[in-house]
């Protein structure tokens, strides 16, 4: 009889990822760093461990959109007050802040639980070409080769 084998969480071996999101795609980009961020590219998937790599995002204010999804798209927030339902478009955030929308979109891609909250703080976006995680000499990975 043949068992699954379940990784456990101290027996996850963990990589530094390098995504330049410059002049790319912005749904291939945040479905590649979700992918990552959760481990399912590796052959020890286990869906209830937080298996994935740490992910950097460089120039995250230089993506691209395939079509007029920038003004179409609109993400919302409610205060908990009456009528006070806040929406702004994909284009205002990108422009205002490119971090939060790249968190945003990465969030709906991940489990709704402890463990996507949990997953998601393993992701480190920048605006600009200079990232904080130097130290941990992440290897960059090149989006035009993956299929």
């Amino acid at each position: 009889m043949k068992f699954t084998k379940s990784i456990r969480e101290e027996d996850v071996k963990r990589d530094w990822i390098l995504i330049d999101a410059k002049d790319k795609i912005f749904g291939r980009v945040i479905t590649e760093i979700a992918t990552k961020l959760r481990g399912k590219h590796k052959p020890y998937y286990t869906p209830h461990i937080d298996c994935g790599d740490y992910v950097v995002v460089i120039n995250a204010d230089k993506v691209k959109f395939s079509t007029s999804k920038k003004l179409e798209n609109k993400y919302y927030k409610h205060t908990c007050y009456f009528g006070n339902l806040k929406e702004e478009t994909v284009e205002k955030l990108l422009k205002n802040n490119p971090e939060k929308l790249f968190k945003l979109a990465t969030r709906g891609m991940l489990p709704k639980t402890k463990l996507g909250a949990a997953i998601l703080k393993n992701c480190y976006i920048y605006a600009g070409a200079a990232h904080d995680q130097e130290a941990q000499k992440p290897t960059a990975l090149n989006l035009n080769e993956l299929k």
